[in-house]
């Protein structure tokens, strides 16, 4: 299992996708994007246990009820399946926590420029309405990665 960790905007999708491209039918990929929502930051990662990462553990495919946005307002989703792969790789802001990381084969970080080009990209992406809220949730992950340690933890560090 790869995680692919760092803060909003920094680029860890599209890096994630890279790798997962590269490694074709071997890899899945799972985003924690598909679980938080602006109320919901990091407290539904049992779902993820649960649903995913327990199932494939025990050679099973897992799923999960992915979050939809497209409303503006997150709602229950697709229900995505996901096969067993050779490598799973785990994108997105608390994917290489400090609970997952004896279970990680590596955990790579991906810094992606200054905060406030972090908050443009990131805008750009989900919407100038999102500003407000992507600007506390880069509030709470500068919190949440100095207590996790994530940073620090990683194997490859991108800037």
């Amino acid at each position: 299992m790869l995680a692919v960790d760092g803060p909003s905007g920094a680029g860890k999708s599209t890096l994630a996708a890279a790798v997962v491209a590269e490694l074709g039918e071997r890899a899945a990929l799972v985003s924690t994007d598909a679980f938080a929502t602006w109320d919901n930051l990091v407290a539904w990662w049992p779902q993820l246990e649960r649903g995913v990462l327990e199932p494939l553990s025990l050679g099973r495919a897992g799923e999960y009820r992915q979050v939809d946005w497209t409303s503006g307002e997150p709602r229950p989703g697709a229900l995505v399946t996901v096969g067993v792969p050779e490598v799973l790789v785990l994108e997105g802001v608390s994917g290489g926590r400090r609970a997952m990381r004896s279970r990680l084969a590596h955990l790579c970080w991906i810094e992606g420029g200054t905060e406030a080009e972090r908050l443009e990209r990131a805008v750009a992406r989900d919407g100038e309405a999102s500003r407000a809220d992507l600007r506390r949730w880069q509030l709470f992950e500068q919190g949440w990665f100095a207590v996790d340690g994530t940073r620090e933890s990683a194997q490859t560090r991108l800037p």
